[in-house]
């Protein structure tokens, strides 16, 4: 009787493979056409396999709770019957050859094949850390998932393992192999600070960012601060300009929380200060309501207590948008990510001098300018809007009088 392979099944259009979690036959059974033979799980739901044919199933060549990419064999029933796949072309067999063993012209029946070992996936391009082809731990069995869980991991500190299976996917083997690896190499402990920061911008990065940005002059704002004792940094100005924005329009600031946008409630915003083995995020309640010359005390002392790590609970948290001064690393540019909790965050890069063009003189002048970004939660705000809230807070950077 003919061989007949049973084939992982195609479980949807975005499927590349499935788990085995449960056989529901034995070597020896016999089996009627269509009936479930196995369960697998995919990243989506768990489906049955049926057999392709009614006889007694032969072998199983999978193992459980490991994954096979769609089309590969899974096993072998010997069929009842010879199974000929219909066909018009091929002529019947003329009656004086010699019989021959029942295995029709098609990949769908055959004589029991050798197990072969699983074909690795060969990279296009050479001389990269992780090969082009390789897909990642973008699939993991459950037995993979639960792995992870074990050791307090998430999926994107497996970014950097090369997988070897299906499609260069990441199989149980691949992660053993890569954590007996990390554990030759120096570990030090991170910080409670450090995981905070991580776990923080990892639920962040489960919406789509986006940033924009635009040049804004500084030199209205170093005249005018020069009127102060202690000097207000160029962050209080901006946090300030975007406070007055905000109180204009709030919606920008709002959150989508499923089909609903909700509005915040007070202007709180909150400045990045950079802390040992992180950063910490003071928030000035009410930033709208308080004129420029009242912040400057209050930014200082919560600047302090942020740098001594010191700050007080009502100083922490609820905020609705973040400032943050990467100036003064000496950065031109940069894409901030928000917070989880909010939608903006407004970026602001070192002041450098720089030719403008000036009508009245008709003739190029040097200013002090700096790039102002805001990054943004794109399924609030659209790339207009993010652009018109920039440019009134860079209108306002350039009349410091009216902060």
């Amino acid at each position: 009787m003919p061989y007949v392979p049973i084939l992982m099944p195609q479980l949807g259009e975005s499927i590349a493979e499935a788990t085995v979690v449960r056989l529901l036959v034995a070597p020896g059974d016999h089996v009627e056409n269509h009936q479930e033979v196995l369960e697998v799980e995919t990243n989506k739901a768990t489906m049955t396999v049926v057999s392709p044919c009614a006889g007694r199933l032969a072998e199983w060549r999978v193992q459980v709770n490991e994954s096979y990419p769609v089309g590969a064999v899974l096993g072998h029933i010997e069929a009842e019957q010879a199974i000929t796949p219909p066909t018009t072309t091929a002529p019947p067999p003329p009656p004086a050859a010699p019989p021959q063993p029942p295995t029709p012209p098609s990949s769908t029946v055959s004589t029991l094949p050798l197990a072969s070992p699983p074909q690795k996936v060969e990279p296009r391009v050479k001389g990269l850390p992780v090969p082009a082809d390789r897909v990642g731990a973008t699939y993991m069995s459950p037995r993979l998932k639960a792995r992870i869980q074990e050791l307090g991991l998430q999926a994107a500190d497996l970014a950097g393992i090369a997988g070897s299976g299906a499609g260069g996917r990441v199989t149980i083997e691949d992660f053993e192999r890569y954590i007996a690896h990390l554990e030759q190499q120096k570990l030090t402990p991170a910080s409670p600070m450090r995981v905070a920061v991580a776990d923080a911008m990892r639920r962040s990065w489960t919406r789509p960012l986006a940033t924009v940005g635009l040049p804004v002059l500084l030199d209205p704002l170093l005249q005018h601060r020069k009127q102060f004792d202690p000097k207000p940094g160029p962050t209080l100005y901006a946090l300030r300009a975007l406070a007055l924005a905000l109180a204009e329009n709030s919606a920008p600031a709002g959150r989508l929380v499923g089909a609903r946008i909700v509005h915040p409630p007070a202007v709180d915003i909150g400045f990045a200060v950079e802390a040992e083995e992180g950063v910490l995020v003071p928030v000035i309640r009410a930033a709208d309501q308080k004129r420029l010359v009242e912040l400057v005390p209050l930014y200082e002392r919560l600047l302090r207590q942020a740098r001594a790590r010191n700050l007080p609970a009502d100083a922490t948290g609820g905020s609705i948008c973040t400032v943050t001064n990467y100036g003064t690393f000496g950065l031109i540019w940069a894409t901030p990510i928000p917070l989880p909790e909010q939608t903006l965050v407004l970026g602001l890069g070192a002041g450098r001098k720089v030719p403008r063009w000036d009508d009245a003189k008709g003739q190029f002048v040097p200013v002090t300018e700096a790039y102002l970004t805001l990054s943004f939660d794109h399924r609030v705000l659209d790339g207009g809007a993010a652009g018109r809230l920039l440019t009134r807070i860079a209108a306002l950077m350039n009349q410091p009088d009216q902060l």
